[in-house]
């Protein structure tokens, strides 16, 4: 069974319907039956699938491709500009504390979907009424969130590349500050580690993991360690380098504690670095060896003329 999930807009949600076409991929724009009608939707993903739950509803069959007509029944940027510009106008005039991102128009072009972000929620009910009024459309609006609009709107990331959740990253994953403290990166501020956003960066997620295993090799701090017969405490870590910070108590009055960076691999690098300097036989280079023959030749030669 081959299932699709299918966005009626760049910034909506997915959903998944079942087709027949084997030939369907990512980016195909196809022609659905939903409960409003006919809509042109574009293809997200695509997956084969025999483990559906058999007491969930069955799910909706993409009606066909989409061919020539309707792809020509997409509204231009003027359309959408003109609609965005009655929106905006109404939104002034109400006051209303949100920002307009995008608009959808459905296969028909007789429905309308705004999509706009806010901090919270926006009593928008009279703004609708005036939109169907003024357009003659059936009007809906569509809170987002801030990544939605990020990835709709495209950036640049601090790395100087597109943005992660614009290029390659299809479905949003939770982000928190467990992974920029295991990255000891907190101490950079909120403004270092979030997005063009405003939220944690999702390239914090990428290598949770692999910190989270080199972290598991070291000693908790607090933990009393002996490091080559003094007694000290871990104040700090340092996975990449498989290195702690120990303190030490001062033996005398007057004296201070002492805080020193220990590296757990030491013994193994020490023993590493005394193997590569014991001497070993040398052997030279057949290629010298091929040299020092032509120049004893040509010295023989030169002695016998």
């Amino acid at each position: 069974m081959k299932l699709v999930q299918i966005k009626f807009a760049p910034w909506d949600k997915s959903y998944t319907f079942e087709t027949s076409d084997s030939t369907l991929a990512v980016g195909d724009y196809v022609v659905l039956e939903t409960e409003l009608g006919e809509d042109l939707g574009r293809v997200f993903k695509v997956k084969e699938t025999n483990d559906l739950d058999p007491e969930a509803p069955p799910l909706k069959m993409v009606k066909r491709r989409a061919n020539k007509n309707d792809l020509e029944r997409l509204p231009s940027a003027e359309e959408k500009a003109s609609a965005l510009g009655v929106c905006q106008e109404l939104v002034d005039f109400y006051q209303l504390d949100l920002k307009l991102i995008d608009v959808a128009f459905s296969l028909s072009g007789n429905r309308l979907n705004f999509a706009f972000t806010a901090n919270g929620r926006v009593d928008f009910r009279d703004l609708v009424k005036n939109l169907t009024t003024r357009l003659n459309k059936n009007i809906r609006l569509t809170q987002i969130g801030a990544r939605d609009e990020a990835r709709f709107l495209g950036d640049c990331g601090v790395c100087g590349q597109v943005l992660c959740c614009r290029g390659f990253i299809k479905d949003f994953f939770s982000v928190t500050s467990e992974m920029a403290e295991a990255q000891q990166v907190v101490h950079r501020g909120s403004d270092r580690i979030s997005g063009m956003c405003g939220r944690l960066m999702c390239c914090l997620s990428f290598e949770y993991e692999g910190y989270q295993e080199l972290n598991g090799k070291l000693p908790p701090i607090g933990t009393r360690v002996n490091v080559d017969g003094q007694r000290g405490v871990v104040i700090g870590h340092h996975p990449l380098k498989q290195e702690v910070d120990v303190k030490f108590s001062a033996n005398r009055e007057g004296e201070r504690d002492s805080i020193v960076r220990v590296d757990l691999n030491r013994h193994q690098k020490k023993a590493a670095i005394k193997d590569k300097s014991e001497p070993s036989d040398f052997k030279e280079p057949k290629k010298r060896e091929k040299k020092d023959a032509i120049f004893k030749k040509r010295r023989s030669f030169k002695k016998k003329n």
